[in-house]
Parts: C-alpha cells; structure tokens; sequence
C-alpha cells in the first residue's frame, strides 16, 4: 500500500520513480475521468502512473453543476440508458464508494401547467424513479400542491407555478471528489504527479511506449515509460490526438457553463430547485452558505486553459431565476462566479445543448487508448471502460474492474465517526458543526487533520476573511493534497474564490503564511504566490464586466495564469 498524503516529499521521490519505472499504465490528465482510471487500473494489480499538466480537478472536473444525478432531461431524449447508468453510479457513490462525499438533496421543479404538465413530467419521474432501482437510496418523488409548493418555496412568485413535484437526488464537492479519488489510487500504490504536463509520446515504431513529461515546477523532463498510456484529457482531447499524429475530424466540442454563488438568505427556498429554459434546464443549488445558480450552454472556441463568464452569461442566469423569484436579484447579490467546459462528443447539431453526453474510449494507435465525452455522475464507468480496452492490450489476464466495491479513501468508519460527532467535537474543542462539516469533506480521514489541531490549536480557528474553513484545513492541502499554489488551496481544496465576495483576497496573505512551511516558501515566495493571486481575482472581475466571450477572454488573458 502506497502513502495518500501526497506532500512536497512525495513528489520528489513519485517524479524520481516516473523516470527509472516501466509503469504497466500511465495515465494522461488529473480529473475525475483520470483519476478514476488510475484508481481502476491500480486496483486491478497494475502498476500505474498518473500525470497532470495543471492541478487535479483543475478543468472541467471543479466547474460543474456538483451534481450526481441521472440526468432528467436525458429522459426526454429519450436516453434510459445513460441515465439508468448514470442512476447506478449515483446509488453506489451514496451507499458504498463516497457516502462522506455524495449527499441526497430534494429538488423542487415548479408546475406552469395545471394538467398536461403534472401528468407528462410525473410520468418521467415515475420512470426516473423505477430505473433508481428497487432498492433506491432516496425517497421517490412527489406531488405538492399551489399551497404546499408555496410552504417548500415562500421565494417564489405565487404566479410561477400552480403546483410542483417534488424528487431527490444527490450533490457532491467535484474537487474534492476528484482528488479524493486520486489520494485513494496512491493508497493503493499508484504514482501521481500534478503540474507535470504530457509533452510528447514516446513511440517504438508504431506502438506508444510512455510520455515525455515537463514538470513545470522545476522545468526539468522526465521520460515515463508505460505498456499502455490512457488518455483522459477531457476538452484537450484533439490535442492528443495531434500529439500521436492522427489526423481526422474534431472529437470535442467544448460548451461552456456558467455558475452564479448567491447568498443564502436571497432566496426563500427549503430545497434545490430545477427550471425548465428554452435551451435546457436551470439549477439553484445549496451550497453551505450560498446558493449555486446555472448552467449555461453556449460553444467555447477560445483558450480551453481558462473559460471564463462574460456579463451576457451572468445576465442570462440572473434573468431566468427572476422570472420566478419574489424578490429578483440583482448584480451585487452575486457574490462568486465560476466557468467550466463540457467535453461534449462533436456531433452534427450546431447546439451544444443537443450534444450526446455519452462517451467514446478508442485505441487510435497501439499502446494509446483515448477516453472522452460523458458525465460526471459515470465518470467509474468511463474510467473502466477506458482500463477494459488497455488491459485487453497488455497481454496478460488482467483481473475484471472492482471499483463498484471499492470504497474511497474516507468513506471506512465514516458512518461510525457520524454518530459519535458529538464526541469528537468535545475531544478536539471544535463545535458540532465545524465538526459535522469536516466530516462531509475529509470523512474518516478528519482524523489526520485534528492531529494537526491537536498539535497546534491555533490550528483550529477559522481561517481570517474565510471562515467557512479552518487554518488546518490549509496546512493539511499543502502537507497531505498535493497543494503546490495558494490558487489551488483557495480555488479547489476550499472554495474560498467562489464563495467569498472578495474571493479570497482577504485570506490569501494569512493561507500563504500557512503552508509556506510545508512547502519551503521563503518571504519572496510568499509576496509572489499573494499578487499572483491578487492580479488573478482581478482578470477575473475584469472580464466578468465585459460584455462577451471575446471580450471576457481577453481581460483574462492580460494576466498570467497564476498557476504556471
């Protein structure tokens, strides 16, 4: 069993045995698709390496809608399939694989029509329900009256809806998912290195033998040498593709989305709720203190590294949540915002709203497999799919996936330290809900952060300008979550950037002085690392106020990423 506390020691010794290994598999890209991978291979008995050019979950895999769901507008296009996969997947992450991390959240979905409406939408939650499995882990939906939708939803204007139904399903922290899943597949031996990037395959003729990999911390490159590579590089698909020399039509057609943070207490709502729109469909989304309001799907032809929300997006969102809400909201209710990229398989509709979310796992070349498309909820599936085509490959037999029974690092004794939280608040002097939110993060792995309050009490008080997070919480992402960047402590380990209406600014000094230690920053590093992400908040802002995509893009792209 290999160490999950990936420190700054950690990756000096993992790039050291990147370049003098021969891994059975390299995987290519660090979100939710490829750390999957590399936990499903490892746990197959192969040896395996896991590469990622930015931070894990840095893409796509920390921009979505933090949904585990089936997907009810795959039901009208008629696509039982995806969703009755998509429906397995939610039940085993909430009752086996992350029950620490996956959490059922009752939905609302407003009524406009008094008969034709309720019986057509029942009759798809009906169904929705039956491929949820006999035995689901959340209740079955309902129907709610005008007067009794109104009691679930006092925020609602009274003439929005003339009755709703009233179903769950579940939520998840999509960074911390991911790199969850990373931290487990190192558990179990795995080799995983973030801010390495893929610069060029190795080839023995025509078959692909491993990755020139560039770690981007020190500049310096190291040769890994794999049986088979798996690609999961979801938005920089094509890009694969370029790198092994295949030439054909366009695999990925990014679309983007958008997501507004709003305070809680601007909308009266007791739970989620979903919106029909002339495109898709609308969330609003708890979030501890806020609301998550979206998604957008619009086509991205800009720089895939850094989508970004332009004030078209921002207006869209606010404009179909107040056609509904009692009290509208307005700009300055909108306390974060964040954009990500959908890997949509390129089709022939020019809407990427029409776009399949199922996935594509093809060996373009010998020794590469190319994974690509699908959802977050069947990332497992995809991830298996993907090591299924590799190990048929390798020559030798290879075991049968056994990710369905493998719970994640956190979920063993979760349960148990639940129902004994309020102990654990009185033994680390820490209040029930401090605790209790600790628990949904880290689940029994909440153990090795108390040890660091035990240590250290200061350790324990909330972090100055954040205080939805403790000071521990920051030491524990650079010492134990290959935290490289104070953006990446801010952006994903928290969530601090897109849940504090200065974005972090206020915090970033005091977290810079918190894992400077651990990762061996001087006083220079420290002014550095703060204005980087200064300057970084900045753009964002900036071109949050531009009017368009174009626009938008280029305020970004006046500053340097901060993560390069």
């Amino acid at each position: 069993m290999g160490s999950a506390a990936l420190g700054p020691q950690y990756r000096a010794t993992a790039l050291r045995e990147m370049s003098e290994n021969h891994y059975d598999v390299l995987v290519v890209g660090g979100g939710v698709v490829g750390a999957g991978a590399a936990l499903d291979a490892v746990s197959r008995g192969l040896s395996v390496a896991l590469v990622e050019a930015r931070d894990w979950a840095a893409g796509s895999s920390s921009r979505s809608s933090k949904l585990i769901h089936g997907g009810l507008r795959y039901l009208e296009q008629l696509d039982f399939r995806l969703v009755r996969e998509a429906l397995k997947e939610r039940h085993l992450l909430l009752t086996r694989l992350a029950p620490h991390l996956v959490h059922p959240v009752p939905f609302l979905f407003p009524l406009t029509h008094r008969i034709w409406e309720r019986f057509y939408i029942g009759a798809g939650m009906t169904l929705y329900d039956l491929l949820g499995g006999l035995r689901p882990a959340v209740p079955r939906h309902r129907n709610l009256s005008r007067r009794r939708a109104l009691e679930e939803a006092p925020g609602l204007s009274p003439d929005a809806l003339v009755g709703a139904l009233r179903y769950h399903d579940a939520q998840t922290d999509d960074a911390r998912m991911t790199l969850t899943l990373v931290r487990t597949a190192a558990r179990y031996g795995a080799t995983v290195v973030s801010r390495a990037r893929a610069t060029g395959l190795l080839r023995e003729g025509a078959r692909v033998t491993g990755a020139r990999v560039a770690d981007l911390e020190s500049g310096q490159e190291v040769t890994v040498r794999a049986r088979q590579v798996i690609s999961a590089t979801g938005v920089w698909t094509d890009e694969t593709f370029v790198m092994a020399g295949v030439r054909g039509s366009h695999t990925v057609r990014p679309s983007k989305g958008v997501h507004l943070v709003v305070p809680r207490d601007r909308i009266g709502l007791r739970s989620a709720m979903i919106l029909r729109t002339e495109k898709s469909v609308l969330f609003v989304l708890p979030w501890g203190r806020h609301w998550i309001i979206g998604t957008t799907d619009t086509q991205w032809d800009l720089d895939k590294d850094r989508p970004v929300a332009s004030r078209a997006d921002i207006d869209y969102l606010l404009d179909h949540v107040n056609a509904v809400l009692r009290r509208p909201l307005t700009h300055d209710d909108v306390e974060g915002v964040y954009a990500g990229l959908r890997p949509l398989l390129a089709g022939d509709s020019a809407d990427t709203a029409k776009l399949s979310r199922e996935h594509l796992v093809t060996a373009p070349l010998p020794g590469l497999v190319v994974v690509v498309g699908g959802k977050y909820t069947t990332y497992r599936v995809m991830a298996k799919d993907a090591v299924d085509m590799a190990a048929r490959e390798l020559g030798t037999a290879v075991p049968e996936s056994v990710t369905h029974r493998v719970p994640l690092l956190g979920a063993a004794g979760y349960e148990a330290l639940w129902n004994g939280r309020h102990g654990l608040a009185g033994r680390s002097r820490l209040s029930v809900a401090s605790v209790e939110r600790l628990l949904r993060r880290y689940g029994s792995e909440v153990e090795e952060l108390l040890d660091l309050v035990a240590a250290d009490p200061a350790l324990g008080r909330p972090l100055h300008g954040a205080p939805g997070y403790l000071r521990a919480e920051a030491v524990y992402a650079a010492s134990h979550e290959q935290a490289l960047h104070l953006e990446d402590v801010l952006t994903r380990r928290t969530h601090v950037f897109m849940e504090e209406r200065d974005r972090g600014l206020a915090a970033a000094a005091e977290v810079a002085a918190l894992i400077a230690p651990v990762l061996g920053w001087d006083d220079d590093t420290v002014r550095r690392e703060t204005e980087r992400y200064r300057l970084h908040v900045q753009a964002e802002l900036a071109a949050e106020r531009r009017p368009d995509d174009v626009a938008a893009a280029e305020a970004l792209r006046a500053v340097p990423e901060p993560s390069v």
